[in-house]
């Protein structure tokens, strides 16, 4: 090859790679969150989860589906409900577990969050979202499913399995929230506006180690994206604070199979209202998980899904309990 053309392929090659970078870099400056659902994706794919949508009561819900593993296993549903300015990945971890096992997981995205319908200032409150984890229940016809929510979604199955005990097999309500308790931190911690405010969200989410790690400069995207979920967020917290909604003279009336599970250094909501959740529901299983804080089942996964399996997978239910799970291994 001539000496000029292999330069001129150089040439080409080094704005082929200056330019990937730059663009890369741009990506990761102004669209972050975008990087990180696409990543996210590649995950879930890989491990046979896919996305699908419906509608419930006129809106267009996203959801992730994961068909059981197992060749001619029966058919076992579990619906997924995740927490306040979250949305169905945030179970990235747990939903390929639990088809492994021979589970059929359904991991909604809420009305206002991730990809489902944003309604102009539509409403988020407790009772919608309630009303669309049912009608999701019966559009895709699921018989009795495992009903599972994290954070503010574990106060939703919660309501959902008091209100209607007949769609709920089983509950499982991770580091949930719906109990009373004290608020020591700011309302606007869940919509921080600056670095500062969403350094303080991720301390109080993720006290011990951080489980997703981001970097300065990409701080700024993401913030645009917590600005774009506000209206939502305000609407779902309007409706947990209004207490109307407090489920602590209710959970007892809970006759299914109930577990617990919940990171010990929570700071967001503290094991102790886990522990006071597992006394108002005598058939309940309470799995602590040490050295966790409010993302523990994706924190500490490796101890956790063996819990949740084993509680799933029981015939008859387990017996009240209470198991504290050492630390995973760093």
């Amino acid at each position: 090859m001539r000496r000029a053309t292999r330069r001129r392929l150089l040439t080409v090659g080094l704005v082929f790679a200056l330019s990937f970078a730059l663009g890369g870099a741009l990506l990761v400056y102004f669209a972050p969150f975008w990087l990180i659902e696409r990543v996210t994706d590649a995950y879930l794919f890989k491990t046979g989860v896919h996305h699908r949508e419906v509608l419930v009561d006129g809106h267009r819900i996203h959801y992730l589906e994961a068909a059981p593993q197992q060749h001619g296993a029966e058919d076992k549903p579990v619906v997924l409900v995740h927490g306040l300015g979250a949305r169905a990945s945030d179970w990235a971890a747990l939903i390929p577990a639990l088809a492994r096992h021979g589970y059929h997981v359904y991991a909604l995205d809420l009305l206002g969050y991730g990809r489902s319908d944003k309604p102009f200032h539509g409403d988020a409150s407790l009772s919608t979202e309630e009303r669309i984890v049912s009608g999701f229940i019966d559009t895709l016809h699921l018989k009795q499913p495992d009903v599972g929510g994290w954070s503010m979604g574990g106060w939703i199955a919660a309501k959902l399995a008091l209100d209607e005990p007949a769609k709920v097999r089983r509950l499982l309500l991770f580091d949930s929230a719906g109990v009373y308790m004290t608020i020591d931190f700011p309302i606007s911690l869940f919509s921080p506006s600056n670095q500062a405010e969403f350094d303080q969200l991720v301390d109080r989410i993720e006290p011990n180690r951080h489980y997703v790690r981001v970097p300065s400069f990409a701080i700024p995207g993401l913030l645009r994206n917590f600005e774009r979920g506000k209206w939502f967020v305000d609407s779902s917290l309007s409706s947990m604070l209004d207490g109307r909604e407090i489920l602590d003279f209710r959970l007892h009336r809970l006759k299914m199979p109930v577990l617990i599970v919940w990171g010990t250094e929570d700071k967001l909501t503290p094991l102790a209202d886990g522990e006071r959740m597992h006394s108002m529901v005598p058939q309940s299983v309470l799995v602590e998980l040490r050295g966790c804080g409010h993302l523990a089942i994706a924190e500490c996964a490796s101890t956790g899904i063996p819990s949740v399996v084993h509680f799933l997978d029981a015939e008859p239910p387990s017996p009240a309990s209470v198991t504290v799970m050492p630390a995973p291994k760093r």
